[in-house]
């Protein structure tokens, strides 16, 4: 893949409605309302690279910001609690903690009030979770996918559904990072230090605090509504179809609601086989053709070559290239392998921050300030080559500028990394970034 340029005339530019496809008036039209907000050339350029790589848009969508659990988990309940015609939902994780325990008594007590309740969970996502845990909700009237169970003769080991969506009636959709799990029970921020931000020390210890217990997941949902919606249920139908569960959803049709908004957005979902993951290439592209910024909150962090060649490059061109990614995990070997990639990034003169006062969870990227995007994939080969994601493109400068807002956010409470000081870490953990680097296509 190289380095994108465009030149789009906006006509070429589809855009879609509830009813289909519009005419290429009415479309230049609905992308005119949303350069309004400012940044007008930006968002013309970057609707260009989108079309350039076959993606279309969706207009008159709502699209709400949801950070961490409490607040994602408040949204979800009250649609949930209003479902009147459908419920779709997929998750990585589906834990039986206390929310998971709410939510799926919502989910059963919606079953038997007739609605069609349909939910995918991945089998080794939620190995933790009982299987009486499904079984009861079953029986309640769900109708339960289990996403590759787990057999070691069967070939699909690998292949994990990653996506977090949920889809209520024809009229509301989420999707980020946000698994229905404990540790979002509490925010990101309840026990947060008002420190300020500072250079990356030398002593590896000195940065990598223990977290308190009781403090959530840093992560990053978004509430949409609009036509966009019936992207997600088609990616949720096509998962259950190649899964051959029974009980098939019905694919919800796209329609605008009384709630309908002003954003332009694209909903993406990539599956190993694909010739090109979309997800990726519509990341790569964006980032290629970045003409001022690339700020990226990303947790999982263990880049391929074309994907480093591109942060490089953009950095090198004068893009100020900045990226959040986790200073603690819980998985060490994938941070040591994400950080075998640093020295080259930073000689590049990309910019890298660590946050260590909480687990970063999030998956999200602004760039240019009209380019948005979140969603359940990582930068790292597993998302990109192993998994079912699914990201949202966001086009537009006011949610840019709400990403922005929050980027600033977390990067007030990371901690920033200098070469210099990059360089001086010690043999061990050059070993283990070794280490990870040699597995990390299968991490």
């Amino acid at each position: 893949m190289s380095n994108p340029g465009s030149s789009l005339n906006l006509q070429q530019a589809t855009v879609i409605q509830q009813d289909g496809a519009m005419s290429p008036a009415d479309g230049l039209a609905k992308i005119r309302e949303t350069q309004s907000e400012g940044k007008r050339h930006l968002l013309a350029h970057h609707l260009g690279l989108l079309t350039e790589v076959g993606e279309a848009t969706t207009a008159d969508n709502d699209v709400k910001l949801l950070i961490d659990g409490p607040a994602t988990f408040s949204a979800m309940l009250a649609d949930l609690t209003a479902a009147r015609t459908s419920i779709q939902m997929e998750s990585y994780i589906f834990e039986d903690a206390a929310m998971g325990m709410r939510i799926a008594q919502t989910l059963k007590q919606k079953a038997a009030s007739g609605i069609p309740v349909h939910l995918i969970y991945d089998a080794f996502g939620s190995l933790n979770t009982p299987r009486a845990f499904f079984e009861e909700m079953a029986q309640a009237g769900v109708a339960v996918c289990q996403f590759n169970p787990i057999n070691p003769l069967g070939g699909r080991l690998n292949n994990r559904d990653h996506r977090k969506i949920l889809i209520v009636d024809s009229r509301v959709a989420f999707t980020g990072g946000i698994n229905i799990s404990g540790v979002y029970s509490v925010g990101s921020s309840a026990f947060r230090r008002d420190s300020p931000r500072k250079e990356f020390p030398p002593d590896a210890s000195a940065h990598e605090p223990e977290t308190p217990a009781e403090k959530g997941w840093r992560d990053t949902h978004i509430r949409v509504q609009g036509p966009a919606v019936a992207d997600f249920s088609t990616l949720f139908v096509d998962t259950w179809e190649r899964q051959k569960c029974a009980d098939p959803p019905t694919q919800i049709q796209r329609q605008n609601t009384p709630e309908h908004g002003d954003r332009l957005m694209a909903v993406l979902g990539s599956k190993p086989g694909d010739a090109e993951p979309r997800i990726y290439r519509t990341l790569l592209t964006a980032i290629g053709g970045a003409k001022h910024s690339v700020h990226m909150t990303m947790s999982y962090f263990v880049p391929d070559p074309q994907t480093v060649s591109f942060l490089t490059a953009a950095a090198r061109r004068g893009v100020d290239v900045k990226l959040i990614l986790q200073g603690k995990s819980d998985s060490l070997l994938v941070l040591r392998a994400g950080q075998s990639h640093y020295q080259t990034l930073l000689d590049a003169g990309v910019r890298l921050y660590e946050r260590n006062d909480t687990l970063l969870h999030t998956k999200a990227a602004v760039i240019d300030g009209v380019w948005s995007t979140v969603g359940s994939s990582n930068v790292d080969w597993r998302s990109f080559l192993h998994n079912d994601e699914v990201s949202a493109i966001v086009l537009g400068a006011d949610f840019g500028a709400e990403m922005e807002q929050l980027f600033q956010a977390d990067l007030a409470r990371s901690h920033r990394l200098t070469a210099e000081a990059w360089a001086e870490r010690g043999l061990s953990r050059r070993l283990m970034e070794w280490l990870g680097r040699m597995f990390e296509y299968w991490l």
